[in-house]
């Protein structure tokens, strides 16, 4: 009964992931005014689970094992990052904070696992790339979405702007179900790695190999999260940070969309939101 209880935690957790992240996803496509909010996040929440059937589970054996020793923890231990995790994306979530889900649960389960074990339970190894990663994935996704305009616009330039957007328009859709997968791929997997390495602790499983229900679970919950969405980050997102137009919102979502699957395969796990 405690394991199905913190799978169902977790399960909360990746449709607070989808919710809050579908500011991501969408805020581009729908401040350039390609799709409705409705259409927006139905197209976006789509693609997060179509992600499910097309790539392994790097990140979630990063997350799962990678950094916390499993032999040193519980099943408190995880439920306890879980609820810690949830707690701060409500927070943020309710005061339109585009704050990194991913950073949050690491840190929920870190912060459990040293209280429970001590420093000598976490595994720093595993920690370099994720830390190095903060700072880089947002520079990747800047310098990646900088050349991509600059290429447009040079290939562009002697075209009416009117004619540009409107190819560009149906080209956002493209770059929108990319970033989506790539989303999709990266943040339910980190759902994932924490359902396995319970499923680990819990003597449930004598190895981590993630269960393809467990797949499948994570995914169709993120992908309810995002079809739900979280509009006061949508609004933040999407008219406060800039102003696009839809060559602009192709360059950021294609950008963001590379970032995404390059560090999936890494088995990276990055911030959906910051980069």
């Amino acid at each position: 009964m405690l394991v199905i209880t913190i799978i169902l935690v977790a399960l909360v957790f990746d449709f607070l992931n989808g919710f809050r992240d579908s500011a991501n996803s969408i805020a581009t496509i729908v401040s350039t005014r390609v799709l409705t909010p409705r259409k927006a996040v139905l197209w976006a929440a789509f693609f997060n689970l179509v992600a499910a059937f097309f790539f392994d589970v790097h990140v979630a054996k990063t997350i799962g094992k990678g950094l916390v020793e499993l032999a040193a923890i519980n099943e408190y231990v995880i439920l306890s990052g879980l609820l810690g995790a949830i707690a701060w994306n409500l927070i943020t979530w309710y005061y339109g904070i585009p704050s990194s889900s991913s950073h949050a649960l690491m840190g929920g389960y870190a912060g459990a696992a040293i209280a429970h074990a001590g420093f000598e339970s976490i595994l720093y190894s595993g920690w370099t790339k994720t830390l190095i990663f903060i700072a880089v994935a947002p520079l990747m996704g800047m310098v990646m979405g900088f050349i991509l305009m600059a290429i447009v616009m040079w290939m562009f330039h002697k075209r009416r702007g009117s004619s540009v957007n409107r190819g560009f328009r149906r080209l956002q859709l493209v770059s929108a179900a990319a970033y989506s997968i790539g989303h999709g791929t990266n943040d339910a997997q980190k759902t994932m790695g924490v359902i396995t390495g319970l499923l680990v602790t819990a003597k449930v499983l004598d190895s981590f190999q993630v269960p393809y229900l467990v797949i499948i679970g994570s995914h169709l919950a993120i992908a309810l999260g995002t079809l739900f969405g979280g509009w006061r980050i949508v609004k933040t997102m999407g008219s406060k940070i800039t102003k696009l137009k839809p060559s602009g919102g192709f360059c950021a979502e294609t950008a963001g969309a590379i970032t995404l699957l390059v560090t999936a395969f890494s088995g990276i796990a990055v911030s959906t939101t910051h980069h």
